[in-house]
C-alpha cells in the first residue's frame, strides 16, 4: 500500500506543468489541503480547522459518549429505539417461568453431580435482556474496537503524531460512535431472537439468574409440534444446566470470555483499506453514525488471521462444544422420560447452532468471529459414552481443571479419553492429586485460586 495516510492524496500538482495553481483553491489536490510530496507540520492547524467544520453537525451525538472505543450510551439508546415498546411480562407468565426453572432444577439433580447454580429465575423482555447483558458485551466488543481504533494513529507519519492529538481524539470519538451504532442495532435485533440468557453458549447475564424470554419462546412454540409448556420446561432445563456448569466450574466463564478476548486482541488490520477511504471519502459521512457504520462494514479494515487467533478460536470452539454437549447430555437424561419431545427439541437447537442462526450471525458482526461449536455432536457423544462407562460423578469430575478436559482430537476419537478416565487417570478420587501435579509442573493456579488465563 501507499505510505500516505488517511486524508492525504497521492496527486502531485508539480506533475502538471500547465496547471494554473493561482486559480486552484486547494493547491495540494487532496481533501485536507496537503500535497503528496510530503507532510508539512505547519499546515496541521488548517487540517484541524477543516475537520472542525466537518464535525460541527455531530457535536450532540459525540457529547453523549463517555470515552472508550465504543459509545455504549449510543448503543443502548439505539437498541431501545429498535426494540420499541416492550410490554411488561405478565405476573402469570413470570410465575410459569419460575416454576419451570424450579422443576427443571429438581429433575437435573438426578442427572449431574454439580449443584444448582441458579439462585433465582427471571422472565425478561427484550429491553431487560439488553440492560442485563450490556456489561458482558462491553468486555466482548472492546478488544475488537480498540484494535480498529489504533488504525488512525498508526496511519499518520512520524512527524505528525506528536502534533495530532486533537485529530486522533476526533477520529477515536467518531469510531466510537460508529461501533456504538453497529452494536446498538445488532443488540436490538438479537434481543428479539434469543430465548435464554445463555442462548449463545456464553454467560451473558448476571451470575445465578436463570432468565428466559417468554415472547420469543411463545413465537418459537407456534411452529413446533410440542406443547408450549414442554418447550418452556426444556429451555428452562437448558438454562438451569448452563448455570450449574458456570457456577460449579469457577474457571469456565473466564476461559470462555478470555478466549473471545484473545481472538480479538490477536487481530491484525490490513491497512490497505485506508487507500479506499482516501480515494472515495465523503466528509459528510463523519456527521452521520449510520454512514460511519457503513464504512466500517464494507471491509475497509480487513482483518488477517494470525496464529494467535487460530489457536484462540480452536480453544473457544472446543470449549463451547464441550459445554453444549454436556448440557445436551444432562438435559436429555433429566427430561428424556418426562418430556417425549426432548430429543427433537435438542436436534432443532443443534441444527440452529450448526447453521449459524441469527444469534451466531449477530455475534459474528459484533465480535468478529463465528461463535459456532462445530463439534457439538461429537462432544455430546463423548459425554454420553463417558456417562455410561464411568458414571455421573467421574464424568463431572473432568470439569475440575481445564487441563483435564477432552481435547479437540479426543472429540474425534473419544475411546482413548474414556479409557483414561476408566483407568483412573481422570477420576473423582484422583482429581485433587492431578491438579496438584499440574500446578507443580506448570505453575498454573488451581480452580479455587482465581481465573485461569486463556
Amino acid at each position: 500500500m501507499s505510505d500516505l495516510p488517511f486524508g492525504f492524496s497521492g496527486d502531485d500538482p508539480e506533475r502538471d506543468p500547465h496547471r494554473d495553481k493561482s486559480k486552484d483553491p486547494n493547491p495540494g489536490g487532496d481533501p485536507f489541503g496537503f500535497g503528496g510530496a510530503g507532510f508539512n507540520p505547519g499546515d496541521l492547524g488548517q487540517l484541524f480547522s477543516k475537520l472542525g467544520e466537518m464535525f460541527a453537525g455531530a457535536g450532540s451525538a459525540m457529547a453523549s459518549g463517555k470515552g472508550g472505543a465504543v459509545n455504549y450510551d449510543l448503543a443502548r439508546k439505539l437498541a431501545s429505539s429498535s426494540i420499541g415498546f416492550s410490554a411488561p411480562v405478565p405476573e402469570s407468565t413470570a410465575k410459569a417461568v419460575t416454576d419451570a426453572v424450579h422443576l427443571a432444577d429438581t429433575w437435573l439433580d438426578g442427572a449431574t453431580a454439580l449443584p444448582a447454580g441458579a439462585t433465582r429465575a427471571a422472565a425478561w423482555t427484550p429491553q431487560d435482556w439488553v440492560d442485563n447483558t450490556l456489561d458482558t458485551w462491553k468486555r466482548l466488543c472492546d478488544p475488537m474496537a480498540e484494535q480498529v481504533s489504533t488504525v488512525w494513529s498508526s496511519a499518520l507519519p512520524e512527524e505528525a503524531k506528536a502534533m495530532a492529538g486533537p485529530l486522533m481524539a476526533m477520529m477515536t470519538q467518531m469510531g466510537s460512535m460508529a461501533f456504538g451504532s453497529q452494536l446498538g442495532q445488532a443488540l436490538g435485533r438479537l434481543s428479539k431472537e434469543v430465548m435464554t440468557s445463555t442462548d449463545i453458549g456464553l454467560p451473558l447475564g448476571p451470575k445465578g439468574v436463570a432468565a428466559l424470554m417468554p415472547a420469543t419462546i411463545e413465537e418459537l412454540s407456534d411452529g413446533l409440534e410440542q406443547s408450549r409448556s414442554a418447550v418452556l420446561t426444556f429451555l428452562a432445563a437448558r438454562e438451569a444446566a448452563h448455570h450449574r456448569l458456570f457456577s460449579g466450574v469457577p474457571w469456565l466463564s473466564q476461559q470462555l470470555l478470555g478466549a473471545v478476548e484473545a481472538y480479538a486482541r490477536g487481530m491484525k488490520i490490513d491497512m490497505s483499506g485506508l487507500e479506499q477511504l482516501s480515494a472515495g471519502f465523503d466528509p459528510s459521512s463523519l456527521s452521520d453514525p449510520s454512514k460511519m457504520e457503513e464504512l466500517l462494514s464494507q471491509g475497509l479494515f480487513e482483518p488477517k488471521a494470525t496464529p494467535e487467533q487460530t489457536a484462540a478460536l480452536e480453544r473457544l470452539e472446543t470449549l463451547l462444544a464441550l459445554v453444549e454437549g454436556w448440557v445436551q447430555t444432562v438435559v436429555t437424561a433429566a427430561l428424556g422420560d418426562r418430556i417425549p419431545g426432548t430429543a427433537a427439541l435438542s436436534e432443532m437447537l443443534r441444527r440452529r447452532r450448526a447453521t449459524a442462526g441469527p444469534a451466531e450471525q449477530t455475534f459474528a458482526t459484533l465480535v468478529g468471529l463465528e461463535l459456532r461449536p462445530r463439534k457439538m455432536r461429537e462432544a455430546a457423544v463423548l459425554w454420553e459414552r463417558l456417562t455410561e462407562a464411568a458414571g455421573i460423578d467421574d464424568r463431572d469430575a473432568v470439569w475440575a481443571h481445564p487441563d483435564l478436559l477432552p481435547s479437540s482430537a479426543d472429540l474425534d476419537e473419544p475411546a482413548g479419553f474414556i479409557d483414561r478416565v476408566i483407568g483412573g487417570d481422570i477420576s473423582s478420587a484422583d482429581v485433587d492429586s492431578l491438579i496438584a501435579e499440574i500446578e507443580k509442573e506448570t505453575g498454573a493456579p488451581g480452580p479455587d485460586d482465581g481465573p485461569v488465563d486463556s
